[in-house]
């Protein structure tokens, strides 16, 4: 290796043990223009790509490793844990596979081996399982299910409208690490869906002249994190309206508390909470990143399936007063896209690879112009003059979407036509990034308002606990 290029890599090494992974990406990337014939920096630089989530982008530099030195075992490694972390275990299985071949008897390879091998033949058992079945085994009937006079927590009345009373006592109950009867759970979700069903795809939200709305991104599971938010900013109520733009699951480990605690406040009044769906409520995600193993955990074996059918049922984008779009990921990937076709799609499934529905979920922002290469590996990425024509074409002031980590919680960027909103600090335990809220006034002629909190404390519970096992044999925890 070229001795400049050595140095770049060992400062890049140094600050990647201090998870400032950012830093790490530029230091690689100049090493990699000094020498782009090395393995070593394209396989370094692919896992700090693991450690931001750019799977797309670690997938690349992977392959370019392996092309680099067919030989190095760490490419093959890093190319299995980007597939890994984008649910492609068949492809990962062969590139596990392949280190075998060259080390037949080291243990944590075998172990790999071994679990991958599991799981890609679960998946093609339950693949040929639903393809035999003709109808899908009803929903849990919550009528069905007792409450016993020893619980201790929360009581929901019999239509499903929880009080004020009820969602502190929820707070408190969740806040001692204690449960909502499943029940409750399940009643709450059943009555949900019926309304999120009749509900359209894009919504519109009319803030009064003297009032406001407060847009809150991703939140991971992180409860604690949320009460603070509410403790900040107080609580959910017409006249202090929220709109929580997705990924309140996964990753964080009281994704169950989060959802349930937005889900009340909907219920409650749907005027005083907004929820959209973001790419992690999805099947996919949940079963890698930690949500199903969560709620097969607090709730039951079979509770999952009705979460996942009520994530179908959420909203994707909502219009704000006629001038702002707010979406989880970003725009459309076609030219020429309306409002009236987003509010056309059919949102009840899972999303495809690519697609309108799969943009407003997956869709990145980028500074250079057109469209780009998505870093996730789904979806793309969108420039400023995909944005400057969309919001034109629509009439639209700007749009806010969420999605990625910011270090301050929120980011303006395409001439402030493109804000980003991330509100769960210290993202994982780890990143140690702000959190925000943004802050809509009609009387500020809807310009936002960032506000930024630090993260709080919580239990002591590790992120990603109830994750796919994979997940950590790959390094991707």
């Amino acid at each position: 290796m070229d001795p400049a290029a050595e140095e770049l890599k060992n400062q890049a090494n140094e600050v990647f043990k201090n998870k400032d992974y950012e830093r790490a990406l530029e230091l690689y990337s100049k090493a990699i223009e000094v020498d782009g014939t090395s393995a070593v920096l394209y396989s370094n630089r692919s896992f700090a790509y693991l450690k931001t989530e750019s799977f797309g982008a670690a997938l690349e530099d992977a392959g370019r490793a392996i092309e680099c030195d067919p030989k190095y075992i760490k490419g093959y490694y890093r190319r299995a844990s980007a597939n890994m972390a984008m649910g492609q275990f068949s492809k990962a299985l062969k590139d596990y596979e392949s280190v075998f071949k060259v080390k037949p008897k080291d243990p944590d390879v075998r172990k790999k081996v071994t679990e991958c091998r599991k799981i890609v033949k679960q998946r093609a058992f339950e693949r040929a399982i639903a393809s035999e079945e003709k109808e899908e085994a009803p929903l849990t009937n919550y009528e069905n299910i007792t409450v016993s006079d020893s619980y201790k927590g929360p009581r929901l009345n019999e239509n499903c409208q929880p009080t004020v009373e009820f969602m502190e006592q929820l707070e408190t109950t969740f806040k001692a690490q204690k449960e909502l009867h499943k029940r409750y759970i399940f009643h709450m979700l059943t009555i949900a869906l019926e309304k999120f069903r009749k509900l359209p795809t894009m919504i519109d939200i009319s803030v009064p002249d003297d009032g406001k709305l407060t847009v809150c991104g991703d939140t991971h599971g992180q409860y604690y994190d949320l009460c603070n938010i509410f403790k900040l900013n107080g609580p959910p109520s017409p006249e202090n309206p929220y709109l929580f733009n997705g990924d309140f699951v996964d990753r964080g480990s009281w994704g169950l508390e989060v959802f349930m605690t937005l889900l009340g406040w909907w219920l409650h009044d749907p005027k005083c909470m907004y929820l959209t769906r973001g790419n992690h409520e999805t099947k996919n995600m949940n079963e890698l990143y930690g949500f199903e193993g969560e709620v097969k955990h607090k709730v039951g074996p079979n509770a999952f399936r009705t979460f996942q059918t009520l994530f179908q049922s959420l909203p994707v984008a909502y219009l704000i007063n006629k001038r702002v779009l707010v979406m989880h990921g970003g725009l459309p990937m076609v030219d020429n896209i309306e409002l009236d076709d987003i509010r056309k799609l059919d949102r009840f499934c899972e999303p495809g690879e690519a697609g309108t529905l799969t943009d407003l979920l997956w869709a990145d922002p980028q500074d250079a112009p057109g469209r780009g290469t998505s870093k996730r590996g789904t979806s793309a990425q969108f420039g400023p003059d995909i944005t400057a024509e969309f919001c034109k074409q629509n009439g639209l002031d700007y749009i806010i979407r969420s999605h990625e980590v910011k270090e301050k919680g929120w980011e303006s960027a395409h001439n402030g036509k493109c804000w980003t909103i991330f509100s769960a600090p210290n993202y994982c335990d780890q990143r140690g990034n702000d959190g925000a809220y943004l802050t809509i006034r009609p009387d500020n002629n809807l310009v936002p308002i960032p506000n930024e909190f630090k993260a709080v404390e919580h239990p002591p519970c590790q992120p990603m606990m109830y994750a796919n096992p994979m997940m950590r044999m790959a390094g991707l925890i």
